[in-house]
């Protein structure tokens, strides 16, 4: 097997996806696998750590993200430039959509033991986005990126309080629907300048623009219910010229993958995205939040290689037979 690294942050799920690794750690003694294991110690420290171990050795190596989406995209976001790394996670946060969209079981001794068998094997090619935003560097994103509403609300839930609290609770996901509540009926929707490939899309009154490389957002909201992470094309959904009211109906269906039925939802398909706003909107990546309109978006072809069932149909049908697996 290629070097194996692990990049955990402890204080993911609220300080949980410590005993996460534990388990984690337990399993590996148990399969004599060797092994390398750093903890974050702030926000972008993941990043750190995995621009690290790209530049420390030119070898083949598999890096593990144990931690939520905002972990994995830091770890990719250091790894990026490296076709040697092959990446992993563990899913160990709250949100936890890298998971659903590549197939990871939710319980750690499960994911390792999955992790492990896929290790044996040549991983998926992947697309990624790369952004670039007026005010900040480049930056990339695995599984989705936004700009309005969900932004503000994805910002608002990651520097609330109540989202440790509703975790211990294991109710995380209500956070969303609570800042989703309050800022319905202040939120401003606004005309949108949207570009996608060159042709050019006016939208008044929206409310979000969100380009998708995989399923899922927010938690396990099937925003992109046909995107697929190694078909060459960003899934792009566009949300306007919709009541409030109505937007909670959009906002309930989004879960099972039925909002694109609503005619204020419109989809697209591209590989190279522009957005301008008369006024700054919120800009998310992987629901970390990373700045403000205007940017732009352009595909990266197999541009990474990860640990996914998604590849390997004998591994799906060992999900639909285990009974620990939450998905």
């Amino acid at each position: 097997m290629k070097q194996v690294y692990f990049i955990i942050n402890p204080k993911a799920g609220n300080g949980h996806c410590f005993k996460i690794w534990e388990r984690v750690e337990h399993q590996l003694k148990v399969n004599h696998v060797n092994y390398l294991a750093f903890f974050t110690e702030y926000p972008g420290h993941a990043k750190i750590l995995a621009t690290q171990i790209v530049q420390k050795t030119s070898e083949q190596k598999i890096v593990i993200a144990v931690g939520g989406d905002g972990t994995m995209h830091e770890v990719m976001n250091g790894a990026v430039n490296d076709n040697k790394i092959t990446l992993g996670f563990i899913p160990g946060g709250s949100g936890n959509d890298f998971s659903r969209g590549f197939q990871i079981p939710v319980d750690p001794v499960e994911a390792i033991a999955v992790i492990l068998r896929l290790a044996k094997q040549k991983g998926l090619s992947i697309d990624i986005g790369k952004i670039k935003l007026a005010e900040s560097n480049e930056r990339f994103f695995i599984n989705n990126m936004g700009a309005g509403f969900d932004a503000l609300i994805s910002y608002e839930v990651n520097q609330s309080r109540m989202k440790a609290i509703l975790n211990k609770l294991s109710m995380g996901r209500m956070v969303y629907v609570y800042f989703l509540l309050k800022k319905l009926f202040t939120y401003k929707t606004t005309t949108i300048d949207l570009s996608i490939d060159g042709k050019k899309h006016i939208f008044e009154q929206t409310w979000f623009v969100t380009v998708s490389n995989q399923p899922y957002y927010g938690g396990g909201m099937k925003i992109a219910p046909d995107a697929e992470p190694d078909d060459g094309l960003f899934d792009i959904t566009v949300v306007h010229q919709l009541s409030r009211w109505k937007l909670l109906l959009v906002f309930i269906s989004v879960f099972w993958g039925k909002h694109t039925h609503f005619k204020e939802v419109k989809t697209y398909k591209g590989r190279s995205v522009s957005i301008h706003s008369p006024t700054k909107l919120f800009v998310h990546a992987d629901g970390e939040h990373i700045g403000f309109t205007p940017f732009k978006i352009d595909l990266q072809v197999s541009a990474l290689e990860v640990l996914t069932r998604r590849s390997h149909p004998k591994e799906v049908e060992m999900k639909e037979r285990d009974s620990n697996d939450c998905y």
